[in-house]
C-alpha cells in the first residue's frame, strides 16, 4: 500500500477532486499555503494500492496544469536591497509537486 501526497495550486483542486472520485480514489483534502507565493494550495493525502499509484499519479498529471502568473515581489525588510526587483515578475505555477511513501499499516476505525 502506499500514501500519495500531493500538493496542487488550490485552482485545479476542485478539477482534480472529481477525477479521482470518478476513478474511485478515495482522498482526504487539507488546505495548505505555499512558502514562495504565500498563495492557497491543497494537498491532498490519497491511499491506494501499489498496483493502483500510476492511474492516480496520471489523474493527478492530467488534471493540475502550469500556468504563468504575475507576482509582485515583497520588499526587503533589513535586508539586501541590491537585488530587489521592485516590478512585477512573471513565474511559472501550478503543477503538482507529487510523494509517494509507502505505508506499513493502514487502519479505519
Amino acid at each position: 500500500m502506499k500514501l500519495i501526497m500531493a500538493v496542487v495550486q488550490d485552482k485545479d483542486s476542485n478539477r482534480l477532486s472529481t477525477a479521482l472520485v470518478e476513478s474511485n480514489f478515495r482522498a482526504t483534502k487539507l488546505a495548505s499555503t505555499g512558502g514562495f507565493l504565500k498563495s492557497g494550495n491543497t494537498t491532498f493525502l490519497i491511499g491506494t494500492e501499489d498496483i493502483r499509484v500510476p492511474k492516480a499519479l496520471e489523474i493527478i498529471k492530467e488534471n493540475c496544469k502550469h500556468r504563468d502568473q504575475l507576482v509582485a515581489p515583497v520588499s526587503p525588510m533589513g535586508g539586501n536591497a541590491d537585488s530587489y526587483v521592485p516590478y512585477p515578475v512573471e513565474v511559472e505555477v501550478g503543477g503538482a509537486t507529487v510523494f509517494v511513501l509507502p505505508v506499513e499499516e493502514f487502519h479505519q476505525f
